[in-house]
């Protein structure tokens, strides 16, 4: 659901642009990795086993989200100021400023999870057998202190393709290291729960392998960034006789500059991701209620790891279209260019749009082939989610693209009062849904959806009375997803005729092939898009002459 929050940040190379998209969009292609690493996670410890995995890495990411996000763009943010301004020694002391104090939140964070991983698995999320997970989890932090600060240090310098390459060695080695040391722990495991006479402690084992696996990719990535330090570190020390510091920064300054900057950025991003460990806790408390301890793990896993999943890499694809388009919103708007930023934020909103409600129309209409298609066994209740959720997709990229712009212009108090909102709504949402209505994970998805939906609403308000935005509501939204709905009734009659007698892969890919085909004409009738983004689609050239046979161009 949620997009990896350590993005790419600086996509150049000693002032070179870099244009490459794997490299601009780093953190996207990093995140989506992971969440393909939850859908495998199931094959190999099952869905009880990624329902204790979950409480720990979710842990493990909102702090990180601190030590290796907030921290990491505060520092780089003020190393590049003086980067730019040739103050080389005191861009050298904010390193060593933020290396210690992200070693040290990062220490007391890891103390904090081992000494009170009981109490967090019994009484947080009321799984107590997720204790050993989270107590794997507790090193990760340090691990994660060391790739912050020195992506930050790398970012300050303008060097974001090392940054870059780094996340990709991150996700790639989680990926491997996840499955392989799950795969050995949940063997262990089951010789465990054999000689207890309970099979939930080969689960158990598996979650701790899962994040000893997490552990050696945070090693990895350290180890990569510390070579790539000691290769660069001639090059950047050359640079301290070129300073041109008129006054050496003290440490306190330094310190409540990284503080200023990157706790409110930390609160919006905890804000913003805790939903995971909220609605864990509200699902199990409703199991108990219901005497179903023993299926709210595997229940919990099987939205984690397959639902929540499907939905995150769904939503990932969407933001993709419109990853760019903010910082070139934040240029005009930096320029005082007021009217062709307002242009820019109509076309995101648009192109967003045409990407969006595809998307969330198509998947919901093809979740049954779709789950088929990666899981074996049962899969009603996972298809029934998802085509209840499937409508976040949308939400989500609007909260994303105006939560972005927002951000970038630095309006980081009303983005913080909005995230503060959204999250009470959702917990309120979330406790009369699940644990007073007793709606199960149903209930857990209507509240995300009322999450996001908050969201994405307070930001467009907001940024429609600050920059004084007006919205297009025809072609910017109305018209696309029109367009996507009719089309969409086009993709569920190839379902209903296809899928048993062809099997899910067959029909998701006519599916989604008839399915664009009958959308992007109706958006050349509706006059949504037009000969210039055709020409820059894959295969345009087709429907520009198919547009002007029919008369639609």
């Amino acid at each position: 659901m949620r997009l990896r929050k350590r993005e790419n940040r600086q996509g150049s190379f000693f002032g070179r642009v870099i244009k490459n998209p794997l490299v601009q969009y780093a953190g996207v292609f990093s995140y989506i990795i992971l969440l393909i690493m939850r859908i495998l996670l199931i094959k190999t410890i099952g869905s009880a086993g990624v329902g204790m995995f979950a409480p720990a890495f979710e842990l493990f990411f909102l702090v990180a989200l601190f030590t290796s996000y907030s921290i990491t763009g505060a520092m780089s943010g003020i190393i590049r100021y003086r980067v730019k301004r040739e103050q080389y020694r005191n861009a050298k002391r904010v390193f060593r400023t933020a290396f210690f104090m992200d070693l040290f939140i990062s220490v007391l964070a890891a103390a904090a999870l081992i000494v009170f991983s009981s109490r967090i698995a019994g009484i947080v999320v009321l799984e107590p057998l997720a204790r050993m997970a989270i107590m794997a989890a507790a090193p990760l932090l340090i691990f994660a202190a060391f790739i912050g600060t020195f992506r930050g240090y790398f970012n300050g310098y303008g060097l974001g393709m090392l940054t870059a390459h780094s996340q990709y060695i991150e996700a790639v080695s989680m990926l491997i290291g996840v499955l392989f040391c799950s795969g050995l722990m949940y063997d262990y495991g089951s010789k465990v729960a054999a000689l207890k006479q309970n099979e939930l402690f080969a689960y158990a084992y598996g979650a701790m392998g899962a994040m000893i696996g997490v552990m050696l990719s945070q090693i990895i990535a350290t180890l990569h960034l510390l070579v790539v330090y000691v290769i660069y570190s001639g090059t950047l020390r050359g640079k301290l006789g070129m300073d041109g510091s008129k006054r050496m920064e003290t440490q306190y300054t330094i310190q409540r500059m990284i503080l200023d900057n990157s706790v409110p950025v930390a609160v919006v991003a905890i804000f913003t991701n805790a939903f995971m460990l909220i609605d864990q806790r509200m699902l199990n408390y409703c199991m108990n209620r219901l005497e179903l301890e023993p299926e709210r793990t595997a229940l919990w896993g099987d939205y984690y790891g397959k639902c929540a999943a499907i939905l995150g890499i769904a939503s990932s694809f969407a933001i993709l279209s419109v990853f760019s388009l903010t910082g070139r919103i934040s240029s005009a708007y930096e320029r005082e260019e007021y009217r062709v930023m307002r242009d820019r934020i109509g076309r995101a909103v648009r192109k967003l749009s045409i990407v969006a409600f595809p998307i969330a129309i198509y998947l919901a209409v093809l979740s049954k082939a779709l789950v088929a298609q990666l899981f074996v066994g049962d899969g009603d209740n996972v298809v029934l989610w998802i085509r209840e959720g499937a409508a976040v997709i949308v939400l989500y990229a609007f909260s994303f693209l105006f939560g972005q712009i927002m951000y970038k212009l630095h309006m980081i108090r009303e983005l913080l009062v909005t995230t503060v909102i959204s999250l009470a709504v959702h917990v309120v949402s979330a406790y009369l849904l699940v644990q007073k209505a007793l709606m199960g994970i149903n209930g857990v998805v209507y509240s995300l959806l009322i999450f996001f939906a908050v969201y994405a609403v307070l930001n467009f308000l907001l940024v429609c009375r600050s920059l004084k935005y007006r919205q297009e509501w025809l072609g910017g939204i109305v018209f696309p997803a029109a367009a996507a709905g009719v089309s969409g009734v086009a993709v569920g009659i190839i379902n209903y005729l296809l899928l048993e007698p062809l099997g899910g892969l067959a029909t998701i890919l006519i599916g989604v092939l008839t399915g664009l085909f009958f959308y992007i004409t109706f958006l050349m009738i509706l006059r949504v898009i037009g000969e210039a983004e055709l020409s820059r689609m894959p295969l345009g050239f087709f429907f520009i002459m198919f547009g002007r046979n029919i008369g639609v161009l």
